[in-house]
């Protein structure tokens, strides 16, 4: 039985995959795992009935698995591990936790209309402890030369903020930071990244609202 998942529908766009990048984790995650699925594109301004019913919250991604839905992507990834441990994701737990600040951080700069608010210094701090991390072990992933659950995480958050950022503030991640380039193009070409990534259009659109309230 092909499992489902609702995720979130494009800004202005709903019948394309939208800027969610806990989403996109998710798909990511079905995707490196060769599971069968299908998708609900959900339109978060204007919620379909039969989906407050099953995530009474209005919050995406959403996982049908064993005639149960499931919310929140940590969730969903740990029961799709459990339940389809083949090929394994999961990340060894002393490098789970690496990258984990970095969506965060870009949020805060990029929604910062202030420039000496410290903020662009707390992502490069972020930044160069990935580049760091990734100088220091083989690569060319987090842990190791497979793919686990910790870059399929942080894929699409590097994907916003390379987009949004270049965007909204024509800022990219400094050159002196040759790891985090190379890693952030190795996530990019992923086929399972190609096919579960929103135009860049989307992740424009989707930010928008929060940069220019």
């Amino acid at each position: 039985m092909a499992l489902e998942i609702c995720v979130k529908a494009a800004v202005g766009a709903p019948d394309h995959l939208g800027d969610c990048p806990f989403s996109q984790r998710s798909l990511l995650t079905l995707e490196e795992k060769n599971l069968t699925y299908k998708i609900h594109l959900i339109n978060l301004s204007d919620k379909p009935q039969w989906f407050l019913d099953i995530s009474p919250q209005g919050k995406v991604p959403v996982l049908k698995i064993d005639d149960k839905w499931v919310t929140d992507s940590d969730v969903i990834v740990g029961i799709l591990e459990e339940k389809y441990p083949d090929p394994p994701l999961k990340t060894p737990p002393e490098f789970a936790s690496v990258g984990s600040n970095i969506f965060s951080t870009f949020g805060t700069f990029l929604k910062s209309k202030d420039s000496n608010d410290g903020s662009e210094q707390a992502l490069l701090h972020e930044l160069e402890a990935l580049e760091n991390h990734l100088k220091s072990h083989d690569g060319p992933f987090i842990a190791g030369e497979r793919v686990s659950a910790v870059d399929l995480s942080l894929a699409p958050k590097l994907y916003h903020l390379q987009v949004a950022l270049g965007h909204f503030k024509s800022w990219s991640v400094p050159a002196s930071l040759p790891h985090v380039h190379n890693y952030m193009k190795d996530l990019f070409s992923l086929d399972s990244f190609e096919k579960t990534k929103t135009e860049e259009k989307y992740v424009i659109s989707g930010w928008a609202p929060k940069v220019n309230p």
